[in-house]
């Protein structure tokens, strides 16, 4: 679906853009950088809105994310919407559309590319993964392969949200669930919440939604799970369940997670994982065959992202809980854990 051209607030291509460039734990800094020239297959984009992502917020207050330390000043974001500006020579997009970015831009040619899960390419970059500039800048050029066009309900101040949902996507997709599931999602966070109105538009017919914090419960069991549980104070009572999409990051939660599965059950692990964790159930899962699986990312997910929010089978609004301009960045970057109410937090341009 096309959406309408809409205007940009740019009269003539810019040469330079103000970005926000990470030179350290909470150092982050405005700073006006150069353009690079249009090449054949580039796209120049006006930013509208730029997602913060947990990464985001680790790199603003450690100087690093997992493994990956930042090792140079970077720019940081990778969930990003705009409108284009102007397109290279033998790009087929026109100024004035509106459209989702896609942060990964993968080598296309190794086995993982040719098999369709550049999510895993070796060699592949991600805009905002130090060292690679990322997309909370106010103009940004990119490759016209990493653009995915928005629907006239879902415009461009709100479509950074397809990022996080294209993860939740492909979640779901690696949780293989199915109609009629029962499904136990842990972590009531932005992707917790994306992830369970997917499973529901899959036709999942349980979604079971755990947290320790009620008022990310509250939306939750707005936004369609069956049953939602406080971890803090109730116990995991149930059994059974034919799906664990592990969300939080908590390894704890993995652990007792699993111990709801069923035989021939899958458990999903898409919070972020630690090196190395102890505890897992191993014998449990190997007596009755439970698949354990990871996600990372995702692949080819973008298309039916914005299709779900398209459709108004995914409110991405009732995740979005606070908007910043760029200026006030650093302000953003720890709004989610200075008030844990916060869902999605969106840099406004």
């Amino acid at each position: 679906m096309t959406s309408p051209a809409i205007p940009s607030s740019q009269t003539s291509t810019p040469l330079t853009t103000e970005a926000a460039m990470l030179h350290g734990a909470r150092d982050i800094r405005l700073e006006e950088l150069p353009l690079r020239a249009l090449r054949a297959d580039d796209v120049l984009v006006e930013i509208r809105s730029g997602g913060i992502c947990g990464s985001d917020m680790h790199y603003f207050a450690d100087g690093r994310n997992g493994i990956n330390v930042l090792q140079q000043p970077t720019v940081l974001g990778h969930e990003a919407a705009g409108v284009v500006v102007a397109a290279g020579s033998e790009c087929g997009i026109t100024p004035g559309t509106p459209v989702a970015i896609e942060p990964a831009v993968p080598c296309r040619n190794c086995p993982a590319c040719e098999s369709g899960r550049y999510n895993v390419c070796p060699t592949g970059i991600c805009f905002g993964s130090p060292p690679t500039h990322g997309l909370f800048a106010r103009h940004v050029v990119v490759p016209e392969t990493t653009l995915h066009v928005l629907p006239n309900n879902v415009p461009p101040e709100i479509g950074a949200a397809i990022e996080p949902l294209a993860v939740a996507v492909w979640a779901v997709e690696r949780a293989d669930v199915r109609a009629g599931h029962r499904v136990l999602i842990t972590g009531a966070g932005p992707i917790g919440l994306l992830v369970a109105q997917v499973a529901a538009a899959r036709g999942a017919a349980e979604i079971i939604v755990t947290d320790i914090n009620d008022d990310r419960l509250a939306v939750a069991a707005r936004l369609g799970a069956t049953r939602v549980i406080n971890t803090a104070r109730e116990d995991l009572d149930v059994s059974g369940l034919d799906r664990l999409i592990e969300c939080s990051a908590n390894t704890a939660a993995l652990v007792s997670g699993i111990k709801t599965l069923g035989p021939a059950a899958r458990a999903t692990v898409v919070g972020q994982a630690r090196p190395s964790v102890d505890g897992i159930p191993l014998a449990y899962l190997q007596r009755n065959e439970i698949d354990l699986v990871t996600a990372f990312r995702y692949a080819n997910a973008f298309p039916a992202a914005i299709e779900l929010a398209r459709s108004g089978k995914v409110d991405l609004r009732a995740i979005i809980t606070g908007s910043f301009p760029l200026t006030d960045v650093a302000s953003a970057l720890v709004a989610p854990i200075q008030d844990p109410a916060h869902l999605k937090v969106l840099l406004s341009f």
